[in-house]
């Protein structure tokens, strides 16, 4: 079966693990989006993913913390993550790697761009925790950054909307989602589809994001290039 996008780069919210919960790890939510991932996989795709940590801690929510500090926590938040997706997979059969932006070589391998790419090569499925290894820098940007290292051909926001509105269609029934958009419209008008340094870095590297929810089967549409979601280019 044909697909249009042989490697591709995930990037998870950590709310998403946490399930109807809102909070902490759902692990029956999880291995329903490995199934997701596993399905693409499955299909010849080579994927990456990127985990947020927000289930676990939101460093802009800390209060008086060091923003340094802050950050810090959350990284280590992104890796309990990565772990129970890394575990949720191998119980489906799937080889998988966590490589970390910070030293930890209990748990997980440090990121090597180039061990990274050969895992990609040999099938399995690598998992990028802590960020970007920095504060100031959103899980957002890393998704950016390591899919332009690991030469990804698109990036799949899965969330939990089915695409990009002009307002919250939470709060305002008349919000009119976008099927395409430009980095450009991302950035004029603000809208809520990655932070803005995450956005300026995959328009520089012409990377497109395909934002779309996180409904079964969507992971696997996507990868055939079926149309879901929204798709941002430049």
């Amino acid at each position: 079966m044909s697909i249009k996008y042989n490697r591709v780069l995930i990037k998870l919210s950590g709310e998403a693990l946490a399930g109807e919960k809102g909070f902490g790890l759902d692990y029956p939510t999880v291995l329903e989006i490995c199934k997701n991932i596993k399905d693409a996989h499955d299909l010849g795709a080579e994927i990456a993913i990127v985990v947020g940590g927000g289930n676990f801690w939101r460093g802009r929510s800390s209060g008086d913390m060091e923003r340094t500090r802050a950050d810090q926590i959350g990284m280590l938040a992104t890796v309990m993550n990565a772990l129970s997706v890394a575990d949720a997979l191998e119980h489906l059969g799937v080889e998988v790697r966590v490589q970390a932006a910070l030293q930890m070589q209990q748990v997980a391998e440090p990121y090597i761009r180039n061990i990274a790419t050969r895992h990609l090569e040999k099938g399995r499925i690598v998992i990028f925790a802590c960020g970007t290894g920095n504060p100031f820098f959103s899980t957002d940007t890393a998704a950016a950054l390591r899919a332009a290292e690991i030469n990804a051909d698109i990036i799949f926001k899965a969330t939990m909307v089915d695409g990009v509105y002009d307002k919250d269609p939470k709060k305002y029934p008349d919000a009119v989602k976008y099927d395409t958009l430009t980095f450009t419209q991302v950035l004029n008008d603000q809208l809520n589809v990655m932070d803005m340094t995450a956005a300026t870095m995959c328009r520089d590297n012409k990377l497109p994001i395909l934002v779309f929810d996180m409904a079964d089967g969507n992971i696997e549409k996507a990868i055939k290039g079926e149309t879901i979601g929204t798709l941002v280019t430049e």
